[in-house]
């Protein structure tokens, strides 16, 4: 919908028009009425009174008679008077003398000067109480413009707080969204994780299901080997956690001195800001101050044109000024924002690192103590074999004979069963009592090399 009123300014000058024509039409007829003749004395009217006794008898003539009003009266019958009795002659005022010709000559000027006097102080009183109503109209202009202005700033001050809290929803909300998508990557990571652990469990059980039938010789090489792979590679990760531990720190640190630099900026154009801000207040109160001096209405409207515009630029500069400061505050916020992302990001990171590391850790851990069991279970085993073959009573006449016996043991060492295989039945009774009278053997304390060495197959062969 258009608006068809007119520019404040327009209304001003017309109003301002307004007024000084009436003023000067007052001014010009307070002068004619004191510049022209004042109006003339009526003239006296002499009355004759008549009582009812003097009236004549009915015999009477229609007399006119003219009044001093403005209607004619009625025509009426009056009595005839008799002028020959003394009562009834006319009286005849005193012919004035030259000196109360003279004296009523002055008395008139005197009263035309005082009235002409009473006119120009009804004139000047006018005159002021015109200049004084032009100061009262030119306060009460400047008073509602100052008012618009106010209501300008309050407006846009509060313009600028609902965009500011719009923008502090929009962050809050990507913040939000920014979390849950970090917390589903983390737990889909996690279920990753998860699924190679147990990969790697059950491979780990195979390869442990197949190393159990390798040889003694190679066993203890492969120790060997896996014992200086676990010490290289934890002096591997050891490094690489120094590394990390450097490279955040200086990441850190050079965060911290953009971050200064960046508060300093802002804080120096924030001080420059504020100082054009005060110069345009004092150039504008400046500027209002000549507009009231002004006297003449083409001046005056000038004036408040230049005013006007004056006070159009400054609001554009605040404005501009405002958008400057929520740009910078916006953007210092998305830094910030995007700061403590990678900063979060990155202590997953190493989180999960350290996690890796200590799973790997644990790994091979428990690698070298399944190692060591199966290393001492070996040892004992051998021991076993010794002490059966140190306890064997060999048959006579069976030199060459071979048997091979399967033994199985209980926690404390005694011998739980025996199966012995020989094709000389001599040579397979004697190895399954040799067995049983080695009993009970010494087990390992270590749980896992105990379980281990709870059985054992061994040869025997008679010489």
């Amino acid at each position: 919908m258009k608006k068809f009123q007119e520019p404040p300014f327009k209304q001003n000058a017309i109003a301002l028009g307004f007024t000084l024509g009436v003023h000067a039409i007052a001014i010009v007829g307070l002068l004619f009425l004191g510049l022209s003749k004042p109006p003339e004395q009526p003239k006296k009217l002499t009355t004759i009174l008549v009582k009812p006794e003097d009236l004549p008898p009915p015999m009477a003539k229609p007399v006119e008679q003219e009044t001093t009003a403005e209607n004619q009266a009625e025509e009426i019958l009056s009595p005839v008077v008799d002028n020959t009795q003394p009562e009834n002659l006319p009286i005849t005022p005193p012919t004035p003398t030259a000196q109360q010709l003279a004296d009523a000559k002055q008395k008139a000027e005197q009263q035309k000067q005082a009235q002409l006097a009473e006119q120009k102080q009804k004139a000047e009183e006018a005159a002021a109480q015109a200049k004084q109503a032009e100061e009262h109209q030119k306060q009460a202009e400047a008073q509602a413009q100052k008012q618009r202005a106010d209501e300008d700033v309050k407006r846009k001050t509060e313009q600028a707080a609902k965009d500011k809290a719009a923008a502090d929803k929009a962050s809050k909300d990507k913040a939000a969204a920014d979390k849950a998508a970090k917390d589903k990557a983390a737990a889909d990571k996690a279920a990753k994780d998860k699924a190679a652990t147990d990969k790697a469990v059950k491979d780990k059980a195979a390869a442990d299901k197949a190393s159990k039938d390798k040889a003694a010789a190679d066993k203890a090489a492969k120790d060997k080997a896996a014992a200086d792979k676990a010490a290289k590679d934890k002096a591997a990760a050891d490094k690489a956690a120094k590394d990390k531990a450097a490279a955040d720190k200086a990441a850190k640190d050079k965060a911290a001195a953009d971050k200064a630099a960046k508060d300093k900026a802002a804080a120096d154009k924030a001080a420059k800001d504020k100082a054009a801000a005060d110069k345009a207040a004092k150039d504008k109160a400046a500027a209002d101050k000549a507009a009231k001096d002004k006297a003449a209405a083409d001046k005056a409207a000038k004036d408040k044109a230049a005013a006007d515009k004056a006070a159009k630029d400054k609001a554009a500069a605040d404005k501009a000024a405002k958008d400057k400061a929520a740009a910078d505050k916006a953007a210092k916020d998305k830094a910030a924002a995007d700061k403590a992302a990678k900063d979060k990001a990155d202590a997953e990171r190493a989180e999960a690192d350290a996690k890796a590391a200590a799973a790997k850790k644990a790994e091979q851990e428990a690698a070298q103590k399944k190692a060591d069991a199966k290393k001492i279970a070996s040892t004992a085993k051998r021991d076993f074999e010794n002490k059966i073959k140190r306890a064997w009573d060999m048959p006579a006449n069976s030199s060459g004979q071979k048997a091979t016996a399967r033994v199985t043991l209980s926690d404390s060492g005694a011998v739980l069963s025996v199966i012995v295989n020989s094709s000389d039945p001599d040579v397979k009774a004697s190895v399954e009592a040799a067995v049983r009278a080695a009993a009970p053997y010494p087990m390992p304390d270590d749980p896992d090399a105990r379980r281990e060495a709870r059985s054992f197959t061994s040869s025997f062969t008679a010489k």
